[in-house]
């Protein structure tokens, strides 16, 4: 009999996911205990060969998460990309949740969701309102930015020596998604985490200038940060192709760190993780395109 209980993960193939899985593995965890909940089983072969369950399931179709969801005990809800939906998709996983009998769940929520002004913070309030109201223990994961979101287009901005954003001299505290993933994975295999909130970040401080400067070092080529305005910035994103609702988004996003809104001094990630969060340094190098 395993001392774990089952545990499902979904969007398990994705950036963050994929983390989480491999996490509860170290941890321990038998494959078999892994619920693996995916759109695209045919994207999660490795996890099979491992003998991960892995599930189809779909945030927007309700009846694929309750013959998903059956059997599990705590589930980490990672937060949808459907920006137009995905209140009501995480609403289903959780009535799905509900419904399966299951004693947990895990919610990668954004870090000082209940003060931040920026619009990101929107759906993820919706989403803890829902989780409270459900009556299903919880525990709110407060993720702050990834590193990654800075190196994991490098390719594409570091030949033209430039960050662009709106951040200005405002601190954010950036992690791995190796960290975070961790971090969900200590909630999912320990007690004690019920209805807890975690505002998780990286323990060091560092300004959009410094993150540049240090993608810089490492690269051996030119790379610096440029600030512009919310609306400059707004232009430049729509510029690049991308929608005018998303390019708001972000750009209203960098406005948040200039207020410091993506920055916490709790400590709580390294506490869940058990080590200090991986130094700025260590994680550029680890995710810098090769």
């Amino acid at each position: 009999m395993s001392q774990f209980p089952i545990i499902a993960v979904t969007g398990a193939t994705g950036h963050l996911g994929r983390h989480v899985v491999q996490a509860l593995l170290d941890k321990g965890v038998p494959a078999g205990n892994i619920v693996a909940l995916v759109r695209d089983p045919a994207r999660a072969s490795e996890f099979a060969a491992q003998g991960v369950q892995v599930r189809q399931a779909d945030y927007a179709q309700p009846e694929s998460l309750s013959a998903a969801l059956a059997g599990v005990e705590r589930v980490l809800l990672i937060s949808g990309t459907d920006m137009q939906n995905r209140v009501e998709q995480h609403r289903n996983v959780i009535g799905a949740a509900k419904d399966a009998g299951v004693k947990l769940i895990a919610y990668t929520s954004i870090l000082n969701a209940d003060t931040t002004a920026m619009l990101l913070a929107a759906d993820h309030q919706a989403t803890e309102a829902a989780l409270r109201e459900s009556g299903v223990p919880y525990t709110l994961l407060r993720n702050g930015w990834y590193v990654e979101n800075y190196t994991g287009n490098l390719a594409q901005t570091l030949p033209h020596g430039v960050l662009v954003g709106a951040g200005g001299s405002g601190q954010l505290t950036p992690a791995p998604r190796r960290d975070y993933a961790e971090a969900a994975a200590t909630v999912l295999t320990e007690g004690g985490h019920d209805n807890a909130t975690y505002e998780l970040g990286g323990d060091t401080p560092v300004t959009l200038a410094q993150l540049a400067d240090e993608i810089s070092r490492q690269t051996g080529q030119p790379y610096a940060y440029v600030n512009q305005s919310v609306p400059e910035y707004t232009a430049t994103l729509t510029g690049l192709g991308l929608p005018a609702g998303a390019a708001a988004m972000f750009a209203d996003s960098d406005a948040g760190i200039a207020r410091g809104e993506l920055s916490t001094a709790s400590g709580d990630l390294r506490r869940l993780i058990g080590r200090p969060t991986t130094p700025l340094p260590d994680a550029v190098a680890a995710s810098l395109p090769r």
